[in-house]
C-alpha cells in the first residue's frame, strides 16, 4: 500500500517556487497542487520526492540536499559564492588598532623618521609598496594620510629633536658653528649653518642648526645677522661660539662684524691651493686629455665593454674597474681621475687602438710617452695635498689642531728640490704661493697654535 501511494507521489507534477523567490536552492524544490492549488505547507525534493516541512526558511532544504544529494551541492551555484565571501579565521579575528593606542602611535613615529632621517617625499606613504609592507608588519595598523605626516607627525618629530639638541648643547662649554652657502638645482639660495662640540662622553657631537632660504644679496652684513639670530635663538650667547667658514670675503667681513673669532676651513684651503695648480696650461692640458678619454669610456657601450675585457686578459682584474671623471669644484676628483688613468693606462691604450672601435683621432687620443711620465709626477706631487684633505675632512674627531703642522709640512713639501722638472716646480710654486696668503692674522694664528698645543 505504501508503495502504491509513493509510486503515485512521484507520478505527480512537480510545480517550481514562485520567480520571486531568488534562493538557488529552489531550483531543486517545488510543490504539489491538491485541490487545483499550490500547497504550500510541504516542499517536494525534485530528485527524491521527499515531502519537507516549509517553516519558511531554507535550511533544511538546504541540509536534505547535503546529506542526500551532495553532488548537487557541491557543483550548485552557492558554493563558490559563499567560498568567496567567507572570511578565514586569523582574519576575523584582526581588529584595526585605534590611532591613539600606542601602537599605532609607535608606528606613526617610526614612519615620520623614515621621512626625515631618508629625504623622503611625504607621498611615499601613498606608494603601494611602502603600504603592502606596513600591511605585512603590521595588519591592524592602518596608515594615516600623507597630510598627517606634513601637519602633525614630522612637525611634532622636529619639536622633539630639537629639544634633545638644544638640551645636549646647553651642556657643551664651548660650540663652533661651521656656515656655508649653496644653491639647489632649482637656482635657490640657501645657507646651512652646522653646530659641533664635545659631548659628555667626549665624543664630536654634530647637529644641522638648520638651513634657510636666503633671498637677500651675500653680503657681510646679511651674513653677520643671519649668524647672530642663529646664535641668540639657540642660546648659544655665551658659549664662546667660534665660526669656521671658506675663505669668501663676506664671510671673513661677517665675522668680523659678528665679532666672532674666526677660523677658515683648511679643505677649502687645500682647494684653492690646488685649483690654482691645476690651472697651470700644461697640467690643464693633460687634464683634459685624460678627461676626454674618461668620458668616451663612459658614453661608448662598445669601448666600455672591450675595456672591461682588455682589464681581465692584461691587468688580470676579476672585477673591472672604470675610469673616473673630475668635478670642477673637487680637486681630489682631478687627483683620483689620472691616478685611476695611470693604474689603467695599459688597457686603455689597447683599447684606443683596437681595430673593433672607430675612434676619432682629432678627439679621442692616448697619451705619449711623455705625457704619462707628466702625469706621474703631477700626482705624485699632489699626493701630500690629497693626504691632507683626507686627514682634515673627518667628522668624527677635532681637527683644528692639526692645521698648524700640517700647514708648515705642506709649505716644506711644495719647496723646490735638486731634479725637479720644470712642470713641478710650477705645480709646487703655484700651491705654496697660494697658501702664504692663507692664516696670517694673528688672532686666527692665536687660535691654531694654542689648538696644536692643547692637543693631547
Amino acid at each position: 500500500m505504501a508503495e502504491a501511494e509513493e509510486e503515485d507521489c512521484k507520478r505527480q507534477v512537480i510545480i517550481n517556487a514562485p520567480k520571486a523567490w531568488k534562493a538557488d536552492i529552489w531550483a531543486h524544490f517545488g510543490f504539489y497542487e491538491v485541490d487545483g492549488k499550490v500547497d504550500k505547507t510541504y516542499v517536494v525534493c525534485k530528485q527524491c520526492h521527499t515531502k519537507i516541512k516549509h517553516v519558511g526558511n531554507t535550511t533544511n532544504f538546504t541540509n536534505h540536499i547535503t546529506r542526500w544529494h551532495p553532488e548537487l551541492a557541491t557543483g550548485s551555484k552557492t558554493t563558490p559564492q559563499q567560498e568567496k565571501f567567507q572570511p578565514r579565521i586569523d582574519q576575523s579575528l584582526v581588529s584595526p588598532l585605534p590611532h591613539n593606542s600606542e601602537r599605532a602611535k609607535k608606528i606613526t613615529r617610526s614612519v615620520a623618521c623614515f621621512i626625515a632621517k631618508d629625504l623622503r617625499p611625504y607621498s611615499v606613504v601613498e606608494n603601494a609598496g611602502f603600504r603592502h609592507m606596513l600591511k605585512t608588519i603590521e595588519p591592524r595598523y592602518k596608515l594615516p594620510a600623507r597630510a598627517t605626516f606634513a601637519d602633525s607627525a614630522v612637525p611634532a618629530l622636529y619639536k622633539e629633536v630639537r629639544a634633545e639638541v638644544n638640551k645636549s648643547m646647553q651642556q657643551a662649554s664651548r660650540v663652533a658653528i661651521t656656515s656655508d652657502a649653496w644653491t639647489s638645482v632649482a637656482t635657490e639660495s640657501y645657507v646651512t649653518i652646522t653646530a659641533h662640540y664635545i659631548g659628555e662622553d667626549w665624543q664630536m657631537m654634530s647637529h644641522v642648526l638648520q638651513t634657510r632660504t636666503v633671498h637677500e644679496s651675500h653680503t657681510g652684513v646679511n651674513m653677520a645677522t643671519l649668524l647672530l639670530n642663529v646664535v641668540e635663538e639657540w642660546q648659544l650667547t655665551e658659549k664662546g661660539v667660534v665660526l669656521v667658514t671658506d675663505n669668501a670675503a663676506n664671510m671673513a667681513s661677517a665675522a668680523e662684524i659678528g665679532k666672532f673669532p674666526h677660523v677658515r676651513c683648511f679643505s677649502h684651503t687645500l682647494n684653492l691651493a690646488a685649483q690654482r695648480a691645476l690651472k697651470l696650461p700644461t697640467v690643464s692640458r693633460l687634464l683634459g686629455r685624460v678627461r676626454r678619454i674618461s668620458v668616451y669610456f663612459h658614453c661608448s657601450t662598445k669601448a666600455k665593454h672591450l675595456f672591461e675585457e682588455n682589464q681581465r686578459a692584461m691587468l688580470k682584474l676579476t672585477c673591472p674597474l672604470k675610469l673616473l671623471t673630475d668635478v670642477s669644484t673637487r680637486w681630489n676628483s682631478a687627483h683620483d681621475m689620472m691616478e685611476r688613468f695611470l693604474q689603467l693606462q695599459a688597457a686603455v691604450h689597447a683599447t684606443l687602438l683596437s681595430p673593433h672601435l672607430n675612434v676619432d683621432e682629432s678627439d679621442i687620443v692616448t697619451l705619449s710617452r711623455a705625457d704619462l711620465a707628466n702625469v706621474e709626477e703631477v700626482v705624485k706631487t699632489l699626493k701630500p695635498m690629497k693626504d691632507a684633505t683626507v686627514c682634515l675632512s673627518e667628522e668624527s674627531t677635532p681637527t683644528v689642531s692639526l692645521i698648524a703642522p700640517v700647514y708648515a709640512q705642506l709649505l716644506q713639501s711644495m719647496s723646490d728640490t735638486i731634479g725637479d722638472q720644470p712642470l713641478i716646480c710650477d705645480v709646487k710654486n703655484a700651491i705654496k704661493t697660494d697658501l702664504l696668503k692663507r692664516y696670517n692674522s694673528e688672532a686666527e694664528k692665536k687660535i691654531l697654535h694654542t689648538s696644536s698645543a692643547l692637543d693631547p
